[in-house]
């Protein structure tokens, strides 16, 4: 492959894009009003699905809008607005929403849909640029999407549109599960596969390690010597199995470095109290993200009524897919 040098005139153009449309984004938040707490409240009362439609760009994002609405918890299906007309309309039910997209607010393509979704009783949240026009009109609630611009030199082609529509679907479907409460093991629930699937899934008991000897306070570091040799740099003090430290093979090479007979010096001056500890139940990613923040290596793991259980060393957990 033939290395390419640093156009700055290409680069300059990709950062006037975003930066273009990372404004519209901002501009679209800061409209946000009641009008938006309408549209979660219509969504969460639904009792059916969402019927989420648009035509061409708009299309596209309606259909990433209700594959997101799927995915946390709300039944959603995109429908063609033309097709909708010839039969598909059979899937539209009571208890219905429907999330309608148009920069405009007059493609005339979704304009018989509109009709049908009237007839049947279908409350509209409209997405468009115009809040004045016949969608949102004809709409429940009608967003704002609006922009100054598009990113296309020529103002033409859907760009700053579409990433604000898309953005708001967004805002829509997090609003929405947070309001359901929507939790981590049903998000798990509904994405069992590949690696998503095993980092939402795996806990903690199906990787650690079970719980070896442990050391007394009152122990010589002679013998954290032995234990950190045989348990992969990690010796937990506990008290009748409730963990009151750790020592870890960086505490002993600390300790040799300044103390010549480090090897009679009690446990509990050279520990580290109340260390970070996770329980068999989180989740193997819960802990990774802990060991990442505190520069830790490995875990003591503790049962529902805090005693030690086993062990979780990060290399184990990667091996696992959870990082």
């Amino acid at each position: 492959m033939t290395a390419v040098g640093t156009d700055p005139r290409v680069v300059a153009a990709g950062r006037r894009v975003l930066a273009l449309e990372a404004k519209a984004v901002a501009a679209a938040a800061d409209r946000l009003d009641d009008r938006f707490t309408a549209a979660v409240v219509l969504l969460r009362a639904a009792s059916g699905r969402v019927i989420v439609s648009g035509v061409g760009k708009s299309g596209l994002v309606a259909r990433k809008i209700a594959a997101t609405l799927t995915s946390t918890g709300t039944p959603a299906a995109f429908h063609h607005p033309v097709d909708s007309l010839h039969g598909d309309l059979g899937i539209v039910g009571p208890g219905d929403v429907a999330i309608l997209l148009s920069k405009s607010g007059e493609t005339e393509e979704l304009f018989g849909l509109v009709e049908m979704l009237g007839r049947h009783g279908v409350p509209i949240i409209a997405i468009t640029g115009e809040p004045g026009s016949t969608l949102a009109r004809a709409a429940r609630v009608a967003l704002d999407g609006g922009v100054t611009e598009e990113a296309c030199p020529h103002d033409l082609a859907p760009t700053a549109s579409t990433t604000v529509a898309l953005a708001l679907g967004d805002a829509l479907a997090v609003a929405l599960l947070e309001e359901k409460g929507f939790s981590r093991d049903a998000f798990a629930s509904l994405h069992p596969g590949g690696r998503l699937g095993r980092r939402l899934l795996l806990r903690v008991r199906d990787v650690m390690m079970p719980a070896g000897a442990t050391l007394a306070a009152t122990d010589p570091m002679g013998r954290a010597v032995e234990l950190l040799a045989h348990q992969r740099g990690l010796a937990i003090v506990t008290d009748q199995r409730s963990v009151i430290g750790v020592v870890t093979a960086g505490d002993l090479s600390r300790l040799a470095e300044r103390e010549p007979d480090y090897l009679a010096i009690a446990v509990d001056r050279v520990m580290s109290a109340a260390p970070k500890t996770v329980t068999a139940d989180d989740l193997a990613a819960a802990a990774v993200g802990l060991m990442q923040r505190h520069g830790i290596m490995a875990l003591p793991v503790l049962d529902a009524d805090r005693r030690l259980v086993g062990v979780v060393h990060l290399h184990d957990l990667m091996r696992a897919g959870a990082v």
